[in-house]
């Protein structure tokens, strides 16, 4: 997943059969939820033997059926070659995504003659772009005053960057995306407005509160993003796919291709006083943070400062996966490998993993929280024993912050199964697994770690000690509009006007 994220090829896994078939599920899921192209291969019992409940047979085609685009049961080696090139079609064609193909014993033991076949090229899907619909959205294009641009992963799977960029300049409109969306848009740009959605900035909230056009390219609109689907962008039109949130007008097909015919249909808008009201947003609304200690924040603020924004991140899930999307600024798609649909805690490493595989010339850090180390942390030895290089930082408060945070926030303070405060000891876990390891506890220690990580080419995990009761903001509750987005300073005022 994290080699097929980091390049955009079909990336391949094996496994063997019941057991190490099973074992796969969650990450199948991750990647038909992300839209991932993947190929996972694995393997079953002799032809002879299935459904007689043999020993590690499982119908593994039948259990990924929900979670897969399509899936194959190969039991003629004379058939292999055919449906492995199918595999690869049908993962990367289309809206990408996992492909199984589960092979009999027999069917691997057996020979049969190899006709080498060059791969047909994977052409985008233009079949439903119609003039009509690209007139519809162009006109309303031109009659809108307030436009905002919202970006999903759609974007960069299409490879759609470069027009999203020309697209965005042409009608001068703020742009914001969500956490699977991250670099398909610079966000070093001007005309970048931050993430949208439950963790997403204010000012990202507001506009798209504020806007008399919605142009969403790339997103299905997840339930994190949209708060209230009934007061979901009340004051604009929406011009993107009817599925969770009902449009205006729609444009159907990849993404590149679409806005490549979008572009020069379009002229050159000034919105100049929208632009100017989002960037006093932005003013009046900044991302901040507590900076009298050690702080999730303030790590991946150095983490993009050392690395001067040119790393690929990735994350496991949770708190410290809102703060690396939010406090890093990702210039280029492909930097942030993350598990958006699914929520994978575990993700991030293997994920690693396979992007620094992919792409050695690229520093690889993977910014993870203590309670998903501590589910994929063997994968240390994976990484000292191949010598990838790649950089562990944990973001270590002791607790399962996310959900604290909500038994915080909206749950009374009732604590329940959310403590990890034990002797564990992240350092010498790492150690006794091949890799470098050093503590951080405070906030001068930070660039050092970093620097000192980056210059060993080795595995390094840098524990990184913060308070266990930091919360991430701004946010947005659960079923709540857009609008109702907080954070600490709001809390306060809420408190003292009470």
């Amino acid at each position: 997943d994290g080699y097929a994220r980091a390049t955009g090829k079909v990336g391949v896994c094996i496994a063997t059969s019941g057991p190490g078939a099973t074992n796969l599920v969650t990450g199948i899921a991750t990647a038909y939820m992300d839209s991932i192209p993947l190929v996972a291969i694995t393997c079953n019992v002799g032809t002879s033997l299935l459904g007689k409940d043999s020993f590690q047979e499982i119908d593994i085609a039948g259990v990924v059926m929900p979670i897969t685009k399509y899936s194959f049961i190969v039991k003629d080696v004379r058939d292999l070659a055919k449906v492995i090139r199918r595999a690869f079609s049908i993962a990367k064609s289309g809206r990408p995504g996992p492909v199984l193909v589960d092979i009999t014993k027999d069917a691997t033991a057996n020979t049969t003659e190899y006709i080498q076949q060059v791969p047909d090229v994977i052409l985008p899907d233009t079949a439903a772009i119609t003039d009509e619909d690209l007139h519809t959205a162009a006109e309303l294009i031109k009659e809108a005053k307030r436009p905002m641009i919202f970006v999903g992963g759609g974007a960069i799977a299409a490879d759609a960057s470069e027009e999203l960029l020309e697209f965005a300049e042409k009608i001068n409109a703020p742009v914001c995306d969500t956490l699977m969306g991250k670099g398909a848009f610079s966000g070093e740009h001007p005309l970048y407005a931050g993430m949208l959605g439950m963790h997403g900035t204010k000012y990202a909230n507001f506009g798209v509160t504020h806007c008399d056009l919605l142009i969403a390219i790339g997103t299905r609109f997840s339930d994190r993003v949209f708060g209230n689907a009934a007061k979901f962008a009340q004051n604009a039109k929406v011009l993107e796919i009817d599925k969770n949130i009902r449009t205006t007008a729609s444009v159907i097909g990849d993404v590149k291709e679409v806005l490549k015919r979008l572009n020069p249909m379009i002229g050159q808008y000034d919105h100049k006083e929208w632009v100017e009201h989002i960037e006093e947003l932005k003013l009046k609304f900044p991302l901040k943070y507590n900076l009298d200690g050690l702080t999730g924040p303030y790590v991946v603020e150095e983490i993009y400062r050392v690395t001067k924004g040119d790393a690929i991140i990735t994350t496991e899930v949770g708190q410290h996966q809102m703060w690396a999307a939010q406090y890093y600024k990702y210039s280029k798609p492909r930097q942030l490998l993350t598990s958006g649909g699914l929520g994978t805690m575990g993700y991030g490493l293997g994920a690693a993993l396979g992007a620094k595989t992919a792409r050695p010339d690229k520093t690889v850090i993977n910014i993870a929280g203590d309670g998903c180390f501590r589910m994929n942390m063997n994968e240390l030895a994976t990484a000292s024993r191949y010598n990838i290089p790649v950089i562990e930082v944990v973001i270590n408060n002791h607790v399962l912050g996310m959900v604290r945070q909500w038994q915080t926030l909206f749950y009374d303070h009732r604590y329940s199964h959310t403590v990890l405060d034990d002797a564990v000891d992240f350092v010498k876990i790492s150690e006794g697994m091949g890799a470098k390891a050093f503590r951080v506890t405070k906030m001068e220690e930070v660039e050092p770690a970093i620097r000192k990580a980056l210059a060993m080419d080795e595995p390094v995990v840098l524990d990184c000690w913060i308070d266990q009761d930091l919360s991430v903001f701004p946010m947005v509750p659960a079923g709540a509009s857009l609008n109702e987005v907080f954070d600490e300073e709001d809390m306060k005022n809420n408190e003292q006007s009470v």
